[in-house]
């Protein structure tokens, strides 16, 4: 593995343990019983742990490179989360358990917001909205800005935690890392939710290119931006002559990359803004940060299987628009029936030009896909590099296969629209 790739990878783990292992060392208690000294290391892991996990959210490009790709940041900004809630849940149980020998009463007013003042109640406070914004994570079913809005409760939470160390006179760290959340959550919200940091663009041209699905043309109305094959940006539609876009910034992968750097992007109706798109006419204005991902950056020269499934579909058609392969490649399209496969048409003129490269276009109906119906059997994939896009269910589905066939992991290469 590259010098570079093990530093990328070794990267996220080595900044959520700074983050932790600061707090803590600062404020190591010495002296205390083992049940007080565990509930102040748990609350200051905690907030170390929330602190990373801000940083871990933002949308930057040159950041998004260095930690080893956006949908891997929000993937550790979950977990990392979700730990840091439990550890900051169990922080004011361990100071009442250190209490119970001496007072049960007193091991529940500890526990009580309403026996301690306003440091306790911020503290319970915090961890309820807490747990707010993290239920809206799992609650799949939530329109997107629902869940925008139950999410913007975590950043608040995190500054009622941080409210509540300042009211019981903890004054150092706190102020350090309140100035950084109070960073992050702002960095958030001006530059990137509000669009300061995308670039302008024009809706150029809109095609349906299959049953609830359009491709768009972007024009750069200003500096443009940099996108590569397998890439995807983050784009938001506002107004035009008669059509009204949601405003809000979604995920879609480039589908290619215009000499004039024009680029293109392929949408499917998967909900209430991208459905609305549907509709997208010319001379909408839209604004479009990125581009994420190093999906097919550095494909080695080895001969490769490309599965995708669906909108899928979309970083394979970049690359192919960009030039024939250059190695033996069998691209395997996944779609429920013909009405749903985009793009097929442009495929099958692009393997015919190719001939390096095979496609197999197979619909699936409404079951889920048989990978023994179209993989090779088990000894045959020999050292094939093999990328997988599509829906989270299908990309784990061939992962498996694969592994069944003697695929190692570092041949599977995925991307899957599980934060999308």
């Amino acid at each position: 593995m590259p010098i570079l790739s093990i530093v990328r990878w070794l990267s996220i783990p080595l900044l959520v343990l700074a983050a932790t292992a600061g707090p803590v060392y600062w404020a190591f208690p010495e002296g205390l019983s083992a049940a007080r000294s565990l509930g102040i290391v748990l609350g200051w892991a905690g907030c170390g742990l929330l602190l990373a996990s801000l940083l871990l959210m933002l949308r930057e490009t040159w950041l998004s490179r260095w930690l080893g790709g956006l949908e891997r940041m929000y993937q550790w900004h979950h977990r990392v989360g979700m730990v840091a809630y439990v550890l900051l849940l169990a922080h004011p149980l361990a100071l009442a358990a250190d209490a119970w020998p001496d007072s049960p009463l007193l091991a529940w007013q500890t526990l009580s917001p309403f026996s301690l003042g306003w440091a306790v109640r911020l503290g319970w406070l915090s961890l309820l909205l807490l747990m707010l914004g993290l239920a809206a994570t799992f609650a799949t079913r939530l329109s997107y800005r629902l869940w925008r809005w139950l999410h913007v409760s975590l950043g608040i939470g995190v500054l009622l935690g941080l409210w509540h160390l300042l009211q019981l006179g903890i004054e150092e760290p706190v102020l350090p890392i309140l100035a950084l959340a109070s960073l992050f959550l702002g960095w958030r919200l001006i530059r990137e939710d509000s669009g300061l940091a995308a670039r302008p663009y024009l809706v150029q041209m809109a095609a349906p290119v299959a049953d609830g699905t359009v491709e768009i043309s972007l024009k750069p109305l200003a500096e443009p931006i940099a996108a590569a094959a397998g890439q995807f940006v983050l784009v938001a539609f506002f107004a035009g002559p008669t059509f009204r876009g949601c405003g809000e910034f979604h995920p879609f992968t480039v589908s290619s990359m215009g000499a004039d750097r024009t680029i293109r992007v392929g949408v499917k109706a998967l909900g209430d803004c991208t459905r609305r798109i549907q509709a997208i006419e010319p001379g909408v204005l839209a604004r479009v940060h990125g581009a994420f991902g190093t999906f097919l950056a550095d494909r080695p020269a080895a001969a490769q299987l490309w599965l995708a499934g669906g909108i899928g579909i979309t970083p394979f058609l970049a690359l192919l628009r960009a030039g024939p392969v250059s190695q033996p490649t069998t691209l395997v399209y996944l779609y429920r029936a013909e009405g749903d496969a985009a793009f097929l048409p442009e495929l099958r003129e692009l393997a015919e030009r190719d001939p390096q490269l095979s496609l197999q276009a197979l619909a699936t109906g409404n079951e889920p896909p048989n990978p023994d119906s179209f993989l090779p059997a088990p000894g045959q994939l020999g050292d094939s590099e093999c990328y997988l896009c599509g829906p989270p269910g299908m990309v784990a589905t061939l992962r498996q296969a694969l592994r069944t066939r003697g695929i190692t992991p570092r041949h599977i290469h995925f991307e899957n629209f599980g934060f999308r």
